[in-house]
């Protein structure tokens, strides 16, 4: 027994210097690699493709308020409004039975179905978060000068070009501050995750925090550690996206 313990600190202590004689460059590369891995799966791929769909959606419905006026204009945006009235609960049963029922290529899930599929999570929270983002780009885009897109209009610049190339730049501050708010609530939501996917594999990290816990028994160390590392992406998009999101938040302070 004695020597079966003195081999395995050996080839302990061997490994060790193994490593400590790896170039610098090596070890630098490979932990570089493994944070990056580590960010990766700590992002869902809900997150990411729920806040570009959303604020891709709501900039363009944001743009025809704001530079088409027509019979309809504030009762559309009252209907976008309307989502965020309504509590989640009172959609449960409706929304479940409906991803239960759309039938889909196995290729994007095995079921068959939108349920217990990521794409459920992605619609359910871009159709949530629309409606506040778009009062927020169209109160925005009311704000800019008429004058631009007439002299756009003379140089000959589709609608299109006015809205790629004209009106998103100049709604950066705002894009920047609701990425930031959506990202928050979207990484962070709970409840639909728990609805919609029926597969332990396919939470999100936030939802898998339940998994830590025991039927008889909670290491609090494992889940205040686990909170700790899934807090990590948020505080980076926070901290990337500071100066755009301060400046998003004050726009207009300074107007009479």
């Amino acid at each position: 027994m004695t020597t079966a313990v003195a081999g395995e600190r050996a080839a302990m202590r061997s490994a060790a210097v193994d490593y400590a004689r790896k170039p610098r460059g090596r070890r630098i590369t490979m932990h570089v690699f493994l944070i990056i891995m580590a960010v990766l799966w700590l992002f869902p791929i809900v997150t990411v493709p729920a806040v570009l769909l959303t604020l891709f959606l709501s900039s363009c419905m944001g743009f025809v308020l704001a530079r088409f006026s027509f019979a309809l204009n504030i009762t559309l945006l009252g209907v976008f409004l309307a989502a965020n009235l309504l509590p989640q609960q009172a959609l449960l049963i409706p929304l479940f039975r409906m991803f239960r029922a759309i039938q889909v290529p196995t290729w994007i899930n095995d079921s068959g179905t939108l349920l217990n599929s990521f794409w459920a999570l992605i619609l359910v929270n871009t159709a949530f978060q629309t409606g506040f983002c778009t009062f927020v780009l169209s109160n925005y885009m009311k704000t800019l000068p008429k004058e631009l897109y007439e002299s756009a209009q003379v140089d000959g610049a589709s609608v299109w070009r006015q809205y790629w190339q004209l009106t998103l730049p100049l709604c950066r501050p705002p894009l920047a501050a609701l990425a930031t708010l959506l990202v928050t609530w979207i990484y962070n939501e709970f409840f639909w995750a728990t609805v919609l996917l029926q597969s332990g594999d396919k939470f999100p990290i936030t939802s898998s925090l339940n998994n830590l816990r025991g039927q008889f028994f909670t290491d609090n160390n494992l889940v205040a550690a686990g909170s700790i590392v899934v807090a990590l992406p948020p505080m980076i998009v926070f901290f990337v996206l500071q100066k755009q999101f301060v400046s998003g938040l004050t726009l207009g302070a300074t107007k009479g």
